[in-house]
């Protein structure tokens, strides 16, 4: 008998939605409000993987680091109110990162609606301008067809979070309905007369640059982007936190256009006279701030790739704007005949030598260098290592010195999210198991979602966490030293010992406090057999790799005289 024919629960008719798009994995916190959800989700254990987290940000991240990792929509569900404020987090990052996810959340009843009844939240108000679609459903036999529109429209164009109210009694209601088909992905492609265009501007440039970032890839788009960069001879940059798309050993790859971005790369972005986009919004973190390249008419000429029409030209004129995905796009630029690759030659050796030049910091106070701990990381770390951070100070030493290799092997959010780094390396974990993943997080950082490591545990999820303890609020440390030197307030923390709190947890604890313990601490942590955590504690003068906490307060003072 087929699902037409019977009369299912509105939370029956929901998991087989689910189970018709392919889900796989669910994150959620469990909640009253969905009770028939999670019921209907105890008759497909064997389809579909549910992954029960200890707080919804860290539910939230999880689902979009599955997301980011498969190209497919991460899944959460959470409960009403303050289980979807915690779990808005995931959504923002989400939204910016352009990833694709579900976020289904528990309502209150029908007949309580506007009543300010317990944990109400009107979510198409709250989720408005953070998600793709906010929609909630009232009639239990529209499920098939809005869950269906929000699978479609978390994986068309530009990818992106969707939210799905899902009132209780609604989920109980008993109806007669068809399963819809599944979501079929659409993506734009670029027009013939488009790729002359480009051909045309190629064969007028001295100094052309390739910026790869945004959403919406996969293995073939990051293949052919490599061939057409090989086969026009051009250096490409990675827009902040993409640095996964291109193999960072090649001699085209300048860098990554971010917190860490070397000035050989910074300037080469306003010397040169020709900018290829593929995906990337140029957003605030890629160009410095929108400092690097001129609004609203870039004095560049600029072709800009993206899947969403809404995205060309929002901030940046383009002299040729191309709506079409990643891969289609890159499929036929793949394709084209080289323009005048040897005219280049010099520029991409330039441009890749500043890339490599930008390894070398000085020595940093203190016994700890992390420049030589992720130097060790990066020869020592099988290419397919998965490496996930937060946001903080930490991560300049990260993405200065480790290089990607292979595609999908960084996940860090760029909106600048802290507490993401712990939860996306389980979410990793439990998708790749057989790869090593490594988690990042500063002191703040860490505690932010810290209690996953509890989720770690529970499905032997065996990460490798790194914490790097200086104390206090580095970032914002650095911005305070830089604008009010000498004026500390609100920044400093009192921290637990980190790997004593691991092995509460049952994982393995490790503290590091001279670098050349490093190797053999993080070899321990990985024939534990278990998840393994790794405090490395830093000098708080060791605030970037470059400049140290006086200096930065020094060149303020004297700046201020």
């Amino acid at each position: 008998m087929s699902n037409s024919e019977v009369k299912r629960s509105g939370g029956q008719v929901l998991v087989d939605a689910l189970r018709v798009n392919g889900v796989e994995r669910a994150f959620c916190v469990p909640g009253e409000s969905y009770l028939a959800v999670l019921d209907a989700l105890h008759d497909v254990q064997d389809e579909i993987d549910l992954i029960v987290c200890r707080q919804e940000g860290g539910a939230a991240y999880m689902a979009e680091a599955y997301g980011k990792l498969t190209g497919q929509p991460g899944i959460c569900f959470v409960t009403r109110g303050p289980g979807a404020t915690n779990a808005s987090v995931g959504v923002h990052t989400a939204f910016q990162d352009s990833t694709p996810m579900l976020l289904f959340i528990g309502q209150v009843a029908r007949d309580q609606i506007e009543r300010e009844a317990f944990q109400e939240v009107d979510y198409r108000r709250m989720f408005g301008q953070m998600a793709k679609w906010v929609v909630q459903i009232d009639d239990a036999a529209r499920i098939p067809e809005l869950v269906n529109q929000a699978f479609q429209r978390a994986i068309s164009g530009r990818p992106g979070p969707v939210v799905i109210a899902l009132p209780e009694d609604m989920l109980t209601d008993l109806v007669q309905v068809a399963d819809a088909r599944p979501a079929q992905r659409v993506e734009a492609a670029p027009a013939p007369q488009a790729l002359g265009e480009l051909q045309a501007l190629l064969a007028k440039a001295q100094r052309p640059l390739v910026i790869a970032g945004g959403g919406g890839w996969n293995d073939q788009a990051v293949a052919d982007l490599k061939r057409f960069v090989q086969a026009q001879n051009l250096p490409l940059a990675a827009s902040f936190r993409c640095q996964d798309l291109f193999d960072n050993t090649d001699p085209h790859y300048a860098g990554d256009l971010g917190l860490a971005a070397g000035p050989v790369l910074v300037d080469a972005v306003k010397q040169s006279d020709l900018l290829i986009v593929v995906g990337a919004r140029l957003g605030e973190m890629t160009t410095g701030g929108y400092a690097l390249v001129d609004i609203p008419t870039p004095k560049q000429a600029l072709v800009h790739v993206h899947a969403s029409a809404e995205e060309i030209g929002r901030v940046y004129q383009p002299t040729l704007g191309i709506n079409a995905g990643p891969g289609s796009f890159l499929a036929q630029a793949a394709a084209l005949q080289a323009v005048r690759p040897a005219a280049f030659a010099d520029w991409v050796a330039s441009l890749n030598s500043g890339y490599r030049g930008n390894f070398e910091t000085p020595r940093s106070p203190g016994d700890v260098q992390m420049s030589e701990v992720i130097a060790w990381l990066n020869k020592t770390l099988p290419a397919d290592s998965i490496l996930t951070c937060g946001a903080g100070n930490y991560t300049g030493w990260v993405h200065r010195g480790y290089q990607h290799r292979v595609f999908r092997t960084l996940l860090g959010p760029t909106n600048g999210s802290m507490g993401y780094g712990v939860p996306a390396a389980v979410a990793a974990k439990l998708t790749y198991p057989q790869r090593t993943v490594v988690a990042f997080a500063g002191d703040g950082c860490f505690l932010m979602n810290g209690q996953e490591l509890a989720t770690a545990a529970h499905y032997d999820a065996r990460v490798i966490t790194v914490v790097v303890n200086n104390g206090m609020y580095g970032t914002i440390r650095m911005h305070q030293e830089r604008t009010y030197p000498g004026r500390v307030s609100g920044t400093e923390l009192h921290n637990p010992d980190f790997a004593a709190l691991a092995r509460a947890y049952g994982l393995h604890g490790e503290t590091v406090t001279r670098t050349e313990d490093f190797a053999a601490a993080f070899e321990r942590c990985q024939v534990s057999g278990k998840p393994a955590l790794i405090e490395v504690q830093v000098d708080p003068e060791a605030l970037t790799p470059r400049m140290t906490l006086s200096q930065i307060r020094d060149k303020a003072l004297q700046a201020k005289r």
